[in-house]
This record gives C-alpha cells, sequence and structure tokens, in this order.
C-alpha cells in the first residue's frame, strides 16, 4: 500500500469524528442554500448522487481500476469511503427531514429511522463490529439511506414534484434491495427467486402504504394560520378556538409553503371534522419565494352544528403530509379555554 494510503487511513482512524462533522456542517449548509442559493445545494445535491452510483458500482469500478492500474485500492480505504458516504448522506437529508417532519404522526417513526442510521455512521463499534457483520442490516441502512437522498435532491436538481420524487425513490429503493437480498440469500431454486421477488415487491408495496409516515423533504410551512379573513394575501389573528356563530360567514386556512426554486408542485387543504374528511380543496404552489408561496382556501359549508375538532391536514398529491392545522369549535354559551 502507498505510503500516503497508509497515512490517510491512519488520520481516518484517529480523528473519525471530523468526517461526521464534515458532513453535518455540509448538510446544514445545503439546507441554508435552498432557500438563498440554490445553485449551490443542487451541486451539493448532484456531488452526493454521484456518490451513491460509484458506492452501487464499487465492485466493478476497483475491478478497472485494478486492471488499468495494475493495483488494487486498499480495502481498509474502501470501507472507510463507504462510511464516509453513509454519514455525508445522512446529515445531508437529516436537515430537511428534521424541519419537515409532522413530530405527532407516524412521519417521527421515519425521521426517527433516519436519526439512528446517522448515529450508527458516526459510531465506529457500532458501523463495524454490529452493523457491517450483519449484512442485511447493512443493506438495509443502504437502501434507506438511498431513498431519503433521493427524496432530498430530485426535487432539487430536476425540479420534480414531491410525488414524482417519491416514485422514483421507491423504485431505486427496490432495484437496489432485489441485488442486496440476492446476494445475502444466494437463489440456488426457482421458488426462492420467486421469494426474492415477492419480497422486493413487498418492499415497494410497504413504502407506497406507508408514504403518510415519509415527510416531504423540500416542502415544509413557514407560516400557518386559521382565521375569519384574510387581506392582502396576509391572514388575521390565528385562532384554536372559535364560536360555531363566528364561523357561519366562513373560515379559512392559511398556509405558507417553502418549496425550492421552479417547483411547482400541487398540494391540497383537507378540511377534517371530528376525524372524517368533509372537505378536499386543491391548490398549486411555485417554489422559490424566501417568505413561502402564501395560500389559502376558504370554507364555507359547515355542518348544522359544527361544534367539535376540526383540522386541515395539508397533503401533497400522494398524501404525504406537509402539515396539520388544528382547532375547535364551540357553542356560542360555551366559556373559552383559557391557557
Amino acid at each position: 500500500m502507498p505510503l500516503y494510503l497508509q497515512r490517510l487511513i491512519e488520520l481516518i482512524k484517529r480523528y473519525p469524528g471530523v468526517i461526521a462533522l464534515g458532513g453535518f456542517i455540509s448538510g446544514i449548509a445545503s439546507f441554508i442554500l435552498v432557500d438563498r442559493q440554490e445553485s449551490l445545494a443542487s451541486w451539493i445535491a448532484i456531488v452526493m448522487l454521484i456518490s451513491w452510483v460509484w458506492l452501487m458500482l464499487e465492485n466493478t469500478f476497483t475491478q478497472l481500476f485494478a486492471k488499468v492500474f495494475k493495483r488494487e485500492i486498499p480495502q481498509p480505504l474502501l470501507r472507510y469511503a463507504t462510511q464516509m458516504i453513509h454519514q455525508e448522506s445522512l446529515f445531508f437529508v437529516l436537515p430537511f427531514f428534521f424541519v419537515t417532519t409532522t413530530w405527532n404522526s407516524g412521519q417521527l417513526v421515519f425521521t426517527g429511522l433516519l436519526g439512528a442510521a446517522g448515529l450508527i455512521a458516526i459510531i465506529d463499534p457500532l458501523y463495524y463490529k454490529w452493523l457491517a457483520p450483519r449484512r442485511w442490516l447493512f443493506l438495509a441502512l443502504h437502501t434507506l439511506t438511498l431513498f431519503a437522498a433521493l427524496l432530498t435532491a430530485l426535487p432539487i436538481i430536476l425540479h420534480l414534484t414531491t410525488s414524482q420524487s417519491f416514485k422514483l425513490a421507491l423504485i431505486a429503493a427496490m432495484v437496489l434491495s432485489f441485488p442486496s437480498l440476492a446476494s445475502s440469500f444466494p437463489i440456488n431454486h426457482w421458488r426462492r427467486a420467486v421469494m426474492l421477488v415477492v419480497v422486493t415487491l413487498a418492499v415497494g408495496a410497504s413504502g407506497w402504504m406507508l408514504r403518510s409516515w415519509v415527510p416531504p423533504a423540500t416542502l415544509w410551512m413557514t407560516e400557518v394560520a386559521v382565521s375569519t379573513q384574510v387581506e392582502n394575501r396576509t391572514p388575521g389573528k390565528s385562532l384554536t378556538e372559535l364560536k360555531a356563530s363566528e364561523i357561519r360567514a366562513g373560515l379559512y386556512a392559511f398556509t405558507a409553503i417553502n418549496a425550492p426554486r421552479g417547483l411547482n408542485e400541487r398540494i391540497y387543504h383537507v378540511w377534517q371534522f371530528n376525524g372524517k374528511e368533509v372537505d378536499r380543496i386543491a391548490l398549486d404552489i411555485h417554489g422559490g419565494r424566501k417568505e413561502g408561496y402564501r395560500a389559502w382556501t376558504h370554507k364555507q359549508n359547515f355542518p348544522g352544528n359544527p361544534v367539535g375538532r376540526w383540522q386541515v391536514r395539508v397533503l401533497t398529491e400522494d398524501g404525504q403530509v406537509i402539515g396539520v392545522l388544528r382547532f375547535r369549535v364551540v357553542d356560542d354559551g360555551q366559556a373559552p379555554t383559557t391557557e
């Protein structure tokens, strides 16, 4: 092994936290740049995707390198490169998911898994002694990280909608999971091949059915209000409790949603009364505004007895939750709740 590579590996072993710190800083920087100077954030996202292409074709590249240059890339360097890509990717996406997660929903599970994966990636004993020997767990982390990276990068680079990005990321996760499963469970019989296909399809079906648990990585609400009026694109006082008589003239659900520049997205305000959907109103938003795209829906048709708990769920076309507005309607004679 060349002396400079030995020194590089020794430095990585001596200061493993430097790589994790670099990944964390680049993730925070890219999150800020999406709002301020998106072209640089796009370059960061492109570099992340290129690194993933290298990681998926690692064996092919190393064999080609050995054939062309007549020497092999040291295995310790490959292991640390793989760990670095996982760290960089996870800390690139975590700031996005941390901001966009609706914490009192199933999205907590997905973001929690990403956080746990990031923790494992920066703790060498966990990564090398616990995760790496368990091939199926290592491949699960690998697939989860790629899925999250694509969800974040595709809207920034290609200006794809959240719906389009989710479908492409899910397909990529399925395509990646099949050879990964095949390497862990060798195909020595046609029944096993069928089983692997079924498992791969089950991974995709599970991802699709649980899509509401996945935060829309590049869409988040910067301002929300439930109000009886909106003037000059500005809502009145945000209310959490109203009397039944106050909503007879109608009620506004106001949202300002931050989205990457150039992104055009259809979202929905889904009005729910005591847990049941009563109205679904479509809105088209356009990305790139620093304060977020300001839009609202005006509901005028309420039940004869509107007393109860209300929600306005803000959803993407595929049903991913961007956020939830909550308020309560009480009888006119009922005293307001004091806080």
